[in-house]
């Protein structure tokens, strides 16, 4: 059950383009996945819950799964957002 915080680190934040590839990765595992900002956690899975966020450049976020490939979804969401979201910015 990994529980820990992640950067937004990508120039537009979590913007629609960025939702959608993060939902394409959180949607692959059957665990569930909540990120949000400290014990205001949304369902990953679900856009319009993450684009309510307003998670711009430099927020800190809280990652949370819990379930079958917990790890594994708890992975691949940071290298995501590592990866700028495949944006270069």
């Amino acid at each position: 059950m990994p529980d820990g915080h992640i950067n937004v680190i990508n120039k537009l934040g979590l913007h629609a383009r960025a939702c959608g590839k993060l939902i394409e990765i959180t949607t692959r595992y059957p665990c569930q996945i909540l990120l949000g900002r400290d014990d205001n956690l949304v369902d990953a899975k679900n856009i319009m819950a993450v684009l309510m966020l307003g998670a711009g450049c430099g927020t800190t976020l809280r990652l949370k799964t819990e379930g079958e490939q917990a790890e594994a979804a708890d992975a691949a969401i940071r290298q995501l957002f590592a990866d700028r979201f495949g944006e270069g910015q």
